[in-house]
Formats: structure tokens, C-alpha cells, sequence
């Protein structure tokens, strides 16, 4: 008879398993989201007043997307909170761009500086063209490596191309996201990609 026990992973394989969730998880998009917040509101011509900003981006675009997924795994939405099923991704996206939408206007009621405004907007954009692909053609794009590229374009074009020397973390992730077979490599690539040039984009012509 056929035994049909999956064989237990190799030492080395189960270290790099550790070593990929360790990645993903310290990069998720929450996290990114924060300290490009930071990093853009530490620019600022008033430091203090560009962290207070950063902290008001911070609550819109992830204190409480978060706070909307760990809702999501409470009820039984989702399995985990990278959300790894595409047809959830199609109603947890829209819901994160409505919070950020919200942030947004409450830049412009309160005239945030130009800058950290920009950085909320370029997010929003960056959420709309990730929904394209997840809504039309069911294609799992890598949120994880578009939220980091596109906070390094930022911050690239907030602190100078110095910055660029650190987009090597962005292959990094992209290779925790496909040794968990979360995404393969074309999603991770199209992420990084839309990401990077989406927000870069949105932030240089909002900050010219």
C-alpha cells in the first residue's frame, strides 16, 4: 500500500520557512505604512508637526485597516491577516481605500502640509490600481512588495536617491512572499513594480 504521509521538512527547510514568515510578517504593510509615515513627517519643515501628521495617516491607512482585519479573523472573514484568499481581497481593498479616502479629507480640512498629503493620496492610488487586477482578473497581486516599494520611492523623494541603495529589501520580501507560496514571482514583481512607480509618481507631482 501507497503510503500517502507527507514527509517531514528538512532542518534547512524549516529554518528558511522561519526565516520567510519572519520577513513577511515584520513587512507587512502596516508596519511599512508607519514608518514611511514617519520618515516623510520627520522632513517636514516642523518635525513635530509633521510626526502629529504622520500619526493621522497612520490611523487611516493602518491602525484601522487593521483593526478591520483582526475584526475579519475574529468572525471568520479570513484566515489570517495577510488575507490570502483573492475574492476577500476584493472586499477588504475597497474598505481600506474608505478609510484612507477618510484621512485624506481630514488633511485638507485641517491644510496638512503638501507633502504628507501627498504621501496619503499616493497610497490611496496605490490601493486603486492593486484592486484592478484582484477585482478583474482575480490576480493575487503582492500588496507586501507594492506598500514597500512604493514607500521607498517616497522616501527617495523625500530624504534623496541615496535611499534607492535600500530597494534590495524589497527582492527580500517579495522572497518571503513566494517560499510561503503565498504569491509566485510574477505577482511579486507586478507588486513591487506597481507600487514603485504608482506612488513615486502620485508623490512627485503632488510635492513639485
Amino acid at each position: 500500500m501507497t503510503s500517502t504521509t507527507t514527509p517531514a521538512p528538512t532542518p534547512a527547510a524549516a529554518e528558511e520557512n522561519r526565516a520567510a514568515r519572519l520577513i513577511t510578517d515584520r513587512a507587512e504593510p502596516r508596519n511599512v505604512i508607519i514608518l514611511v509615515s514617519l520618515g516623510v513627517g520627520l522632513a517636514q519643515d516642523n518635525p513635530l508637526t509633521g510626526v502629529l501628521w504622520a500619526l493621522e495617516a497612520i490611523v487611516f491607512a493602518a491602525a484601522i485597516p487593521m483593526a478591520y482585519i483582526k475584526y475579519g479573523m475574529r468572525t471568520g472573514m479570513w484566515a489570517d491577516r495577510h488575507i490570502g484568499q483573492v475574492q476577500r481581497r476584493k472586499l477588504l481593498i475597497p474598505v481600506i481605500m474608505a478609510s484612507v479616502g477618510a484621512g485624506i479629507g481630514g488633511m485638507l480640512v485641517f491644510n496638512a502640509p503638501a507633502a504628507m498629503l501627498a504621501l496619503v493620496v499616493a497610497m490611496l492610488a496605490t490601493l486603486a490600481v492593486l484592486l484592478v487586477p484582484t477585482a478583474l482578473w482575480k490576480w493575487k497581486i503582492s500588496v507586501h512588495t507594492a506598500v514597500a516599494g512604493g514607500a521607498l520611492a517616497m522616501l527617495a523623494l523625500t530624504w534623496g536617491p541615496l535611499v534607492w541603495l535600500a530597494y534590495p529589501l524589497v527582492a527580500v520580501i517579495a522572497w518571503s512572499r513566494i517560499s510561503l507560496r503565498d504569491h509566485t514571482l510574477a505577482q511579486t514583481i507586478a507588486g513591487a513594480a506597481a507600487g514603485t512607480a504608482t506612488a513615486g509618481l502620485v508623490f512627485a507631482a503632488l510635492t513639485a
